[in-house]
């Protein structure tokens, strides 16, 4: 997954600023992205504080690191039953 140019304050700040009666095409003018992303970004962090986006973030990128566990020993689990079936 790419990285975002934009860290979880720059993005709450934004969200914060639309919320306070900026209007949402100012707003991602002025920090220059689009509408779309602006709501995508909106829906994934809307409503959050700063620490509340951080730990999502740990938590996201431990469940990603699990992900990769689990896939490296069902494949290991795969092999060692075809070594086995095949003797």
């Amino acid at each position: 997954m790419r990285k975002s140019r934009f860290t979880e304050a720059q993005i709450i700040g934004m969200i914060k600023e639309q919320e306070a009666g900026m209007p949402t095409a100012e707003v991602c003018r002025r920090h220059g992205l689009s509408t779309a992303t602006f709501y995508k970004l909106k829906a994934k962090y809307g409503g959050m504080e700063v620490s509340e986006a951080a730990r999502l973030k740990a938590l996201e990128d431990e469940n990603a690191k699990l992900k990769r566990l689990l896939a490296d020993t069902m494949l290991d689990n795969v092999v060692l039953k075809d070594l086995l079936g095949k003797s």
